[in-house]
Parts: C-alpha cells; sequence; structure tokens
C-alpha cells in the first residue's frame, strides 16, 4: 500500500543526503516534495500541514545543523515524527471486567468485519483466551452462516443466532451460552450498512448499553481512504469506539487513512489486515509501520513470524547446517514449509531492510502457487536424491516430473533455484548481505 510513497521519500532523502551540508533552501525544498508526497498518498491536508511545520521546526535546529550526517538525522526526525503521527505505539486490546468480556466490532457494510471476527478469534487463542463468535447481523443475507462457518473451519464456538432474533437479545443470550462453553471472550459481529443511518447508530447503541462491552473496534476499510477519517468520526462520535482495525492493507490504495486516523479521531489503529487469509491480521506499531514506509525494513515482525511457527530446535540445527553448507533439499522443502506459515513471502522480503533498494525487489511478486509446486517436486524424490541433489540426471528428472505430475522443466528449474540458493548461502557466511546479488533470489 506504501510503495508509492515509500519511493517518493527514498527519492527525497537520497537528495539530502547528496549534501555534505544541509543549508535551509535544501530543506525547504526537500520537506516540499515530502509534503507532496504525503499528499498524493491521500493523508489528510491538515495533518500534513502540522507535520511538515513540525519537522521544520526539528529541521532548522541545532539537532540538524550540527549534525555530522545532518541527512541521515532528517530522515530520522522524519522516522519519529511518522511513528508520533500514527501513535507513538501500540496499544493493547481492551479484555477487562467482569467475564466473559465483550468485543463488539463495528463498521459499515463490506468493510470486513466479519472476516475480522474470524481473525481475532486466532488472534485471542494464541493469547490464551477462549473466543466465542456472536453473529449479531440479521440483516445482511448469509452474514449469520459466514460466520458459523468461519467458526466450524476455526474450531471456535458459535452462537446459534437466527435472522428472526433481535441483534440486542442475541448479544445477551450469548454471553450466557459463553459462559456456560468455558469461553471469556465475546467476539460480537454487529450489522452495517451501505452508508451510516440513524437507524444503525441506534442499533449499536442499545447493543453497546445492554452488553457493556470492553472494547468497540470499528472496522475501516483501508482502500475508502480519507473517507475511513470520517467514518470512524462518526462511529466515534456515537459509540466512543476505543481502536480501529484497518482492514484490505494489502491493497492497492495510497494509504492516507493509516498516516491520518490516530491524528484525526485520536483513536489508536490496533490490528490491520493484510491479506485475505485468517492469519492475515498483524498487530498495529506505529513505529515499524513508520521504518517500513521509510524502507528501513520490520525485523522485529519477522522475529514475531518466526517465533510462531519455528521450532527451537529444528532453528538450530539448520544453522549448524547452513555454517556448513550442508542445506539439503529437504531442509529447503521444511523451510519453504515453514516460511509458508508466516504469510505471504512478498510481504516478508518488503520487511527486510535495504531489499527495496533492490530494483529487481521493488515489483516482485511471488505466486504462491509456485511453492505447491515445489514442494511435490520434493516429495517425489528419493531420500538421497534430496540430499545428493548432484546424481539427478535426466532419467531421474523424467521420473520425477511424472511423479510430481509436473513437466521435466520445472524440476530442472527448481534444481537450479536451490544450487543458486547454496551460492548465495556460501556468500552469506563470506561477507553477509554485500555478498548476494538479487538475481540469485530463488524466486
Amino acid at each position: 500500500m506504501f510503495d508509492n510513497l515509500s519511493e517518493k521519500l527514498d527519492a527525497v532523502f537520497k537528495k539530502l543526503k547528496g549534501h555534505g551540508k544541509l543549508s535551509e533552501k535544501n530543506v525547504e525544498e526537500g520537506l516540499r516534495q515530502v509534503r507532496m508526497a504525503l499528499l498524493e498518498a491521500d493523508v489528510h491536508y491538515k495533518v500534513v500541514k502540522q507535520f511538515i511545520a513540525d519537522i521544520k521546526e526539528r529541521s532548522h535546529g541545532q539537532e540538524v545543523m550540527a549534525s555530522l550526517t545532518p541527512g541521515q538525522q532528517v530522515v530520522k526526525i522524519v522516522n519519529e515524527e511518522l511513528t508520533r503521527l500514527m501513535g507513538s505505539q501500540h496499544e493493547d486490546l481492551t479484555l477487562t471486567g467482569p467475564q466473559p468480556v465483550s468485543v463488539m466490532l463495528t463498521g459499515l457494510q463490506g468493510s470486513g468485519k466479519t472476516t475480522t471476527a474470524g481473525k481475532l478469534a486466532i488472534f485471542l487463542r494464541d493469547l490464551g483466551r477462549s473466543p466465542y463468535l456472536v453473529p449479531a447481523d440479521v440483516y445482511r443475507p448469509a452474514a449469520i452462516d459466514q460466520l458459523k462457518k468461519l467458526g466450524r473451519q476455526l474450531s471456535v464456538p458459535v452462537f446459534p443466532s437466527t435472522n428472526d432474533m433481535n441483534p440486542v437479545q442475541i448479544c445477551l443470550e450469548a454471553r450466557s451460552a459463553a459462559q456456560k462453553e468455558g469461553c471469556n471472550t465475546l467476539l460480537l459481529d454487529t450489522a452495517g450498512r451501505l452508508h451510516i443511518d440513524e437507524t444503525l447508530m441506534e442499533e449499536l447503541s442499545r447493543i453497546k448499553t445492554a452488553v457493556n462491552p470492553s472494547e468497540i473496534l470499528l472496522v475501516a476499510d483501508a482502500m475508502t481512504g480519507q473517507d475511513a477519517i470520517n467514518i470512524a468520526q462518526s462511529f466515534d462520535s456515537a459509540l466512543n469506539i476505543g481502536g480501529v482495525v484497518l482492514s484490505k492493507m494489502d491493497g492497492d490504495a495510497r494509504g492516507g487513512a493509516a498516516l491520518s486516523i490516530k491524528a484525526v479521531t485520536g483513536k489508536p489503529i490496533k490490528f490491520i489486515g493484510v491479506g485475505e487469509k485468517l492469519s492475515d491480521l498483524e498487530v498495529f506499531h506505529p513505529d515499524r509501520m513508520a521504518s517500513r514506509i521509510l524502507g528501513m525494513g520490520d525485523v522485529l515482525t519477522i522475529i514475531e513470524k518466526a517465533q510462531a511457527v519455528v521450532d527451537e530446535k529444528q532453528a538450530v540445527e539448520l544453522e549448524k547446517k547452513l555454517r556448513k553448507s550442508q542445506f539439503t533439499l529437504e531442509d529447503f522443502r521444511d523451510q519453504m514449509v515453514q516460511i509458508r506459515k508466516m504469510g505471504s513471502l512478498t510481504d516478508i522480503m518488503k520487511m527486510i531492510p535495504g531489499m527495496n533498494k533492490f530494483k529487481q525487489m521493488k515489483n516482485m511478486q511471488v505466486d504462491e502457487r509456485e511453492f505447491i509446486k515445489i514442494e511435490a517436486i520434493i516429495n517425489s524424490m528419493t531420500p538421497k536424491e534430496r540430499r545428493q541433489h548432484n546424481i539427478i540426471n535426466g532419467s531421474r528428472r523424467k521420473r520425477i516430473a511424472k511423479g510430481s505430475g509436473t513437466k521435466v522443466q520445472d524440476v530442472n528449474k527448481l534444481i537450479k533455484n536451490y544450487a543458486q540458493v547454496l551460492k548465495m548461502m556460501k556468500k552469506l557466511n563470506k561477507g553477509g548481505m554485500r555478498g548476494i546479488n538479487p538475481n540469485m533470489l530463488p524466486f
């Protein structure tokens, strides 16, 4: 979502870093371009005005002018101000009060409330809580069935709502049902509309009064740009929301909502939806998002994703193999499976510091279907072939292709890419990232 903004800011900072000493004229010109980049990214104009004023004040002070690397110091200031703009630090869900607590999901129709309910159920379960899904949208066709289907998919209990029930009564009865099920967190999937109206807000207010939720989250579609800010203001005025979930952050919109919503509404972004899978929900960290926007990567999020899926003992064994250049095709397959559990490889690559510097990486899109094909090919090899790829001759390649339902060219491509990975590993052992040629990346 922020690719275009990141490229423009990167170009501005390259110019600033090119000056041994910054003058007021250099800073003014750089900030003018930053202002234009933010406005083009659909950031609220009042937010941009204040943001530029704050950076200007700090950039014209001794903090920059006395610095040995003034250009880098300006980047540091922009990073800090971007972080502050989006809320400075992550704010957790409020899950206090009599058990079971309730988290009320609100938003317009089509914003992704129901899917977000499923994603939050996974998140809460990973925290050790017992979620209970409550379909309280009796108006949208199939809304109740959709949540029941998600519940079955996730093995999470769902309240048996029907379309003829009153939404307030559903939420009240669900609380008693959750207690009997031994669940401590209700996720209330409330109704939405195509636009904000008095009837919707009255119903949501009645649910709030009856249930007294510990947290009210607005699910807003990031693709709607500044409309998401107006929607947040309206829902907050009526319900006093506790935070925002920005859905569809993996889209190609300009991203202005993420940069503006906290400054305009005073309400924090607590989560972002980064894909269609139920695992594609990220806790929102303003400092990490600022680093991503400025092309500095997001190593902490990569580490957290890895910790969630990687077996520590296997990781130690793999490290030993990598150091000795003993990385086999079996290891290649196993690591590929682990990486797939972390989410989209395209998104993960963007989180690696410095990857945006490679022209080849900027528009790279990884076809996730290739992973399935690669796994099938490796599984069609004998154990000896997986450990010693050099023995795979022409006849073996034909057998492997037939066994995996692929072509010989596919087998050839995999073995070639695997050999490139081995070379890349050796270069990493010798010289770190500097030793990597982006053309050697295997996907």
